[in-house]
């Protein structure tokens, strides 16, 4: 990918390790000797790898949080946003744990597919990339809803201006600015946009806590239920809004290809990062919008507030953040269409001796390639992709108005696949003791044992799980736990959306 740094393969010894301690910009010795670096070390900083996948986390959907709250009481419901953070944090570590056994630079749910279930890679991929096109639908949707009325927040005689109200109009205005951003390879080029788009989340949460603090909505504002849920249905019918407000996990994978210290303390500190921010974003807001308005509050808490300039900012600031978050799921819907159509079936022996990852565990360590390999899809190929899923995307915005039913089901089985029951299944398999795979990667780190960075002796104990089996063994069946619980969600969200989305209407 263009934006890695090239190595030089004259720094390289013949042994794979590097005349300089800095050749590598920190990039763990193991990950030069034990797996060759294909393409080009990532050159994304730790930075903008939170900011990304913050923007990933956190779109519109925290502004549903005070309804979820109305329903499910203050304590349950902080507890439950918690929880949901909780899970989906620790699928974000397997993803990082997973990424160890492959090549730098490859690491993706189709990579993984190829060494633990071959077979079922199309159907995860094919999920994934439903999953993100949806989502990415859904944005243009909401940009299509909103605009009109903020131009009218703005200028109350714009209404005579047709075009200016149409939802059309503006659809097609702003698919102009998101369409070359969705053409950019890297994940970390994304990083401006998405700098902006946490600006808006910030001015909402803002708006959020000082309406809350002025106290200016007490007049409408309905009971408090502190302790005591509304009811067990209404728990369960807000219950997928807060489980799938964290799901980013189809970007991990870019993210860890792309960082350009991929050490584990680096990458774990960016999962601890990003779903710290969100959980306390989504409790501040949940709290404060559920005081200011009670049991009256709606499913938008920015378009209960009366008419201002503040909240026609609100509206603008909530099109600013879905517009630069389409982008973000391009990318990873682009990477699954991809994998999806090279997808092929093969044998369980085939994919043990030829998986993406086995060539580079067992294969003697080669010289970096000088070569920009990218993210494995050539020019033709990308801009192909990229283009049908913007016009199929465009298309299906412009003829319709509502996308809910869709969603609720593709975020019921998409969205629990991703965040819970892939990486627990992929973890569980592919640490196996008697996977080829795992006992590989077990002896490079007891051979560099004495070289390993001090860092990563850091959160959850680091690469050093092996200085105990017991460590390895609760990961494993935790991660097993993690595949079982995001089933069990799976199904109760496709009761709930049956029940409470598709049948009242």
């Amino acid at each position: 990918m263009p934006g890695y740094l090239a190595v030089d393969g004259d720094t390289e010894r013949n042994d794979g390790r590097s005349t300089s301690p800095n050749a590598y910009q920190g990039s763990r010795p193991r990950s030069v000797r034990g797996r060759k670096e294909v393409g080009m070390i990532g050159q994304a900083s730790w930075t903008s790898s939170v900011v990304n996948l913050v923007n990933t986390i956190v779109g519109a959907g925290i502004l549903a949080m005070p309804l979820a709250l109305s329903r499910m009481g203050v304590i349950l419901g902080t507890i439950i946003i918690l929880w949901a953070g909780l899970t989906a944090g620790f699928g974000l570590y397997l993803q990082t744990k997973c990424a160890r056994y492959l090549d730098r630079g490859t690491a993706s749910f189709f990579a993984l597919s190829q060494i633990t279930y071959p077979n079922a890679a199309v159907i995860f991929d094919a999920a994934i990339a439903i999953k993100c096109f949806g989502v990415g639908v859904s944005y243009l949707i909401i940009i299509g809803d909103l605009m009109p009325g903020v131009v009218r927040g703005f200028n109350e005689d714009a209404g005579g201006v047709g075009f200016l109200v149409d939802r059309h109009f503006w659809v097609t205005g702003f698919m102009l600015i998101v369409i070359p951003l969705s053409f950019l390879r890297r994940l970390d080029s994304l990083k401006y946009t998405s700098v902006v788009a946490l600006i808006s989340i910030g001015y909402l949460v803002i708006l959020v806590v000082a309406h809350f603090v002025k106290g200016d909505t007490k007049q409408d504002r309905g009971d408090i239920r502190v302790v005591q849920p509304a009811s067990a249905v209404a728990v369960l019918s807000s219950f997928p809004v807060i489980v799938f407000a964290y799901t980013c996990h189809q970007n991990m994978f870019s993210i860890l290809n792309e960082i350009s210290i991929n050490s584990h303390f680096r990458t774990t500190a960016v999962v601890f990062a990003s779903i710290g921010a969100a959980a306390f974003l989504y409790v501040l807001v949940a709290i404060t919008g559920y005081l200011s308005f009670g049991n009256a509050v709606g499913g938008n808490v920015v378009a209960m507030y009366s008419p201002s300039i503040s909240s026609t900012i609100g509206k603008a600031a909530i099109v600013i953040l879905v517009m630069f978050s389409y982008p973000l799921q391009v990318h990873p819907c682009r990477a699954s269409v991809d994998a999806v159509l090279k997808w092929r079936p093969r044998r369980s022996a085939d994919s043990t001796n030829n998986s993406p990852s086995r060539s580079g565990l067992l294969q003697p360590p080669a010289r970096l390639s000088t070569k920009p390999k990218g993210d494995g899809i050539g020019e033709t190929r990308f801009a192909a992709i990229t283009t049908a899923i913007i016009i199929l995307s465009y298309i299906v915005a412009m003829t319709v108005s509502s996308l809910e039913k869709v969603l609720a089901y593709v975020g019921s089985t998409g969205s629990t696949s991703i965040s819970f029951i892939l990486p627990g299944l992929f973890y569980y398999k592919i640490s196996s003791p008697e996977s080829p795979h795992h006992q590989k990667l077990m002896k490079e780190d007891d051979d560099e044992d004495d070289g390993s960075d001090s860092e990563d002796e850091g959160l959850l104990g680091g690469s050093r799980l092996k200085s105990g089996p017991w460590r390895r063994k609760l990961l494993r069946r935790l991660s097993l736990a993690l595949a079982i619980y995001g089933f069990i969600v799976m199904i109760t969200c496709l009761i709930t959306n049956t029940l409470f989305v598709v049948a009242p209407h």
